[in-house]
């Protein structure tokens, strides 16, 4: 794992659904929010899961719906799995999160340095933005750049059992692998995961 502020060596990149199903493998019961697009097609394709909560739309909220959860049940594991366009829309988020500071929360930014909703355009990522850098100056706990698959099982351990926040930026290749796609229907994601959670433990606090 390489520190936050490191550069990223030429040809050191992962594939994207590799990185996904080693992360979710065995996921127990751990709570994931896939941001829109291909991230949301990585988790599905990794196994369709009613504590999965895929955004069909809503850019940039990925990890702030994810901290809501972690908010709510902070006896869970909250996992967002997002892109790098997504994050870099929303980077106040990770000031938000540094700052309400979840010990049960990661983040893990799937960055191919691509828009890939709209033509696979250069991010900023691409430009040498570094998003692990932006987190810990935000004050994130942990807040790294993944390069090696050799990394994927120690990030793996820290998104169960780390304390958090957690943010990791994961070097994938500007590959477009088949769309695995979740549920389309909005209702139907929102009333499953809210069954599958509430069957798993107690009703979330009240606010």
């Amino acid at each position: 794992m390489k520190p936050a502020g490191s550069s990223t060596p030429a040809g050191e990149k992962l594939h994207r659904r590799d990185v996904v199903a080693a992360l979710l493998a065995d996921r127990g019961e751990l709570l994931v929010v896939a941001g829109l697009g291909a991230p949301a097609w990585d988790c599905a394709a990794a196994g369709d899961d009613p504590l999965t909560f895929p955004l069909w739309g809503g850019m940039g909220l990925a990890a702030m719906t994810a901290l809501g959860l972690a908010c709510a049940r902070p006896e869970r594991r909250v996992l967002a799995v997002t892109g790098d366009g997504e994050m870099l829309m929303g980077l106040g988020a990770l000031a938000t999160v540094a700052v309400q500071a979840p010990t049960n929360l990661s983040i893990v930014v799937i960055d191919n340095e691509r828009y890939g909703e709209t033509g696979m355009q250069l991010t900023h990522t691409a430009y040498g933005v570094d998003l692990a850098a932006v987190a810990r100056a935000c004050g994130f706990a942990e807040a790294f750049t993944v390069t090696h698959p050799q990394e994927l099982t120690p990030l793996r351990y820290l998104i169960h059992g780390g304390d958090g926040p957690l943010f990791a930026a994961v070097k994938v290749e500007a590959e477009t692998p088949p769309r695995v796609l979740p549920p389309r229907d909005g209702p139907h994601l929102k009333d499953r995961f809210r069954r599958a959670l509430l069957e798993a433990g107690a009703e979330p606090r009240a606010y």
